[in-house]
């Protein structure tokens, strides 16, 4: 009998379902997007009774588009976005309080007194992690402090907390599992990333009682079964990562040194570095890969928390688009910037800057300046911001960078990656499969299961779809320096 993967791709701004067969092919794809919710500046908040309502809804949808049965389906994998944070009700199951997520800085102070109180270096020792509000640990703190109630119910034993691949597990078990797996647990502040444990001094730095934790499991075995109230069979859920590591999975980037950058809301660039949780020097962060059986894999990653956010930026509120995709066509009916440099600094800079004040910037604007060119810099910004973290990535682990495997949904804009290529002056692979993290989660599923016997098995299903040669040019270089000097400018 034919086997088949369901893919739950719980991303920023919607929630997705993906059906793959055993070639690792799309059979169906469904997505209902999400609320998103700005109570106050920097704040950026969920609703997660809509994330589960819409994801459940993708997933109904999926498996009517596709005519897969429940008893047909091996496994399901999940991918999330990751420091988003819920904590619910362990009885009711509702939430306690909005999600905040991964974008908010409302945590920017909190974090910069954990600094000054000189314990920066502890979690960064333990977890890998600068300490910036991105992370999921001091979004916990807040929701327990905001309400005397909340903090007293966590106390006792009331509530459950969890990243969004948790939150749906638990929904979709019908509150039997409560469990997340390393690569998401790496990402709160609270998980030693050596010791494969949550961290009691952590834990305690942050004030959050260990009972509101979930179990941390690998990121390929059987953790749960859907309830049959919900899907029509108990399905074995045997697959979670993070979005960034499901995308490093999906790509197979599977050896040490090997890259892929995902274009998403942000732009994640993460490079495998085996077995070796490699330290940075240079303000990137170490962090889980995957763990398969009893094998963990490291990785280095750094973050740009504004990318295809600021072409929605550009669209929504500019309203200098309809749709995204028409980025592309505006930005190409100039054939350059025309010196204009955007600094993408929507929701502060992350690596290697890690400035959570930073605002954005549009300089070298004159009476000239149109919305092409505005356009050109904003994409020109995405891969500059992608270029700032890759370069130091080079210097952390002592390797040669060669190519960028590259996914999301903005790596089907042909100009955009076409600058990357220049600006790294390295090729650019695109995969036939760009829907990767989906990907990537369905074979960490299907592993865990049998449809796949080994990750050998897997090479022979990726793809190319088309690489992107640099164009070497003097533009390209003015390009990069006026880049360096502009954000001086705004780091100053």
């Amino acid at each position: 009998m034919q086997q088949f993967i369901l893919s739950i791709d719980a991303g920023t701004t919607s929630s997705r379902a993906i059906i793959f067969d055993q070639l690792g092919r799309q059979v169906a794809m469904a997505q209902h997007e999400f609320t998103q919710y700005f109570p106050e500046k920097a704040w950026v908040e969920h609703d997660a009774m809509e994330i589960w309502e819409t994801q459940l809804k993708a997933i109904h949808q999926v498996m009517a588009q596709s005519n897969v049965k429940a008893e047909e389906i091996a496994a399901v994998g999940i991918t999330n976005q990751r420091e988003t944070t819920v904590i619910w009700d362990r009885v009711t199951g509702r939430p306690v309080h909005k999600a905040i997520v991964w974008q908010d800085r409302r945590t920017a102070d909190r974090c910069t007194e954990l600094t000054k109180n000189g314990h920066d270096q502890i979690f960064l020792g333990k977890t890998g992690l600068v300490l910036d509000a991105y992370f999921s640990g001091t979004k916990v703190q807040w929701i327990l402090d905001s309400d005397p109630e909340i903090r007293r119910r966590a106390q006792a034993g009331e509530l459950a907390f969890g990243t969004i691949d948790t939150w749906l597990i638990w929904q979709l078990t019908g509150g039997q599992t409560h469990a997340t797996d390393v690569t998401n647990a790496s990402r709160t502040l609270m998980y030693n990333i050596h010791e494969l444990s949550w961290d009691s001094e952590l834990l305690d730095l942050l004030n959050v009682p260990e009972s509101l934790l979930p179990k941390v499991c690998a990121s390929s075995e059987i953790v749960g079964h859907t309830s049959s109230a919900i899907l029509g069979a108990e399905i074995p859920i045997a697959g979670i990562a993070g979005d960034q590591q499901a995308a490093l999975f999906g790509q197979l980037c599977l050896t040490p040194g090997s890259v892929k950058n995902t274009y998403g809301t942000g732009c994640f660039c993460i490079m495998n570095t085996g077995q070796t949780a490699v330290v940075s020097k240079n303000r990137m962060l170490t962090t889980i890969a995957w763990k398969i059986g009893d094998e963990v894999t490291y990785a280095i990653e750094g973050s740009v928390f504004t990318a295809g956010a600021l072409i929605q930026w550009l669209r929504d509120q500019l309203q200098m688009i309809g749709q995204a995709p028409e980025i592309e066509a505006l930005a190409q009916t100039e054939s350059d910037s025309d010196g204009v440099t955007f600094i993408p600094a929507l929701s502060g800079l992350g690596a290697p800057y890690w400035d959570p004040h930073a605002t954005g910037t549009l300089m070298g604007i004159t009476r000239g300046t149109s919305k092409g060119h505005i356009a050109r810099a904003a994409l020109e910004a995405i891969a500059l911001r992608s270029r700032d973290i890759i370069m130091e990535m080079q210097k952390d682990a002592g390797v040669s960078f060669k190519s960028l495997k590259v996914d999301g949904g903005a790596s089907n804009n042909d100009l955009l990656m076409q600058i990357q290529a220049d600006l790294l002056n390295a090729e650019v692979i695109r995969p036939k499969e760009t829907e990767t993290t989906a990907l990537g989660a369905a074979f960490l599923a299907g592993l865990a299961v049998g449809v796949w016997s080994s990750t050998q098995a897997l090479e022979n299903m990726w793809q190319i779809d088309k690489t992107f040669s640099p164009v070497p040019s003097d533009q390209t270089q003015r390009i990069i320096e006026h880049w360096h000097e502009r954000i001086r400018k705004i780091l100053s």
